[in-house]
C-alpha cells in the first residue's frame, strides 16, 4: 500500500517526535515473522511502554535526523521494525531480547543510546541495564549501608556487655 505525500509527512512527524524524546532505539529485522507474531510483539512492547514501528527506511531515516538516533541512518536497510524507549533505557531491547529467544526470524541489527551506534552483538547489555526502580533500590542500599554499619557498630559494646553478663550469671549459678 502506498502513501500519499501527507501521510509520509504524518508518519515521519510521528517517528521525530517518538525519536526526539526516546532514550534507546533498537533497529530490528522482522522478515519471516508472521502477522500474528508482529501482533504479539506490539503487545509487549505496549505492555513495556516501548514505541514500536515499522516504516519505510527512507522515512525512518528523515524522522530520525537530527535526533541522537541519527547515528542509526546507515543501518536502515531491510525490512526494519523501530523499538523506541520512552522510560527506560533497556526497555526495548528487553522486548526485542525476549520476543527473540521465542522468534529466531527477529533479528537485531542495531542499538543505539545517548546518540552512540553499538553493534547487535550488545543486545544483551543493554538488556541487562537496571530498570528505574531498581537503580533507586540499588542507589538507597548503597547509601543506607554506611549507616547501618554505623549504628551496628555502636550497638555492639552494649550487645557484648549483655552477652558477657549473661554468661558471667549462668556461670555462678
Amino acid at each position: 500500500m502506498s502513501l500519499n505525500v501527507e501521510a509520509k509527512q504524518a508518519v515521519v512527524a510521528e517517528v521525530a517526535a517518538v525519536a526526539a524524546t526516546a532514550l534507546s532505539a533498537v533497529a530490528a529485522e522482522y522478515r519471516g515473522l508472521t502477522v500474528a507474531e508482529m501482533t504479539k510483539f506490539r503487545a509487549a512492547a505496549r505492555q513495556s511502554n516501548v514505541y514500536v514501528r515499522v516504516v519505510k527506511n527512507t522515512l525512518a531515516r528523515r524522522a530520525i535526523e537530527g535526533t541522537s538516533f541519527a547515528c542509526m541512518q546507515g543501518s536502515l536497510k531491510g525490512p526494519l521494525v523501530l523499538a523506541f524507549s520512552r522510560e527506560d533505557p533497556g526497555a526495548a531491547a528487553r522486548v526485542v531480547k525476549g520476543f527473540a529467544k521465542e522468534h529466531d526470524k527477529l533479528k537485531t541489527v542495531a542499538l543505539s543510546i545517548g546518540g552512540e551506534l553499538y553493534p547487535a552483538s550488545d543486545l544483551d547489555r543493554l538488556a541487562s541495564l537496571p530498570t528505574l526502580e531498581e537503580a533507586r533500590a540499588s542507589l538507597l542500599r548503597l547509601m543506607n549501608a554506611p549507616l547501618t554499619r554505623l549504628v551496628r557498630t555502636l550497638a555492639e559494646p552494649a550487645a557484648m556487655l549483655a552477652r558477657t553478663l549473661k554468661a558471667r550469671s549462668e556461670q555462678s549459678a
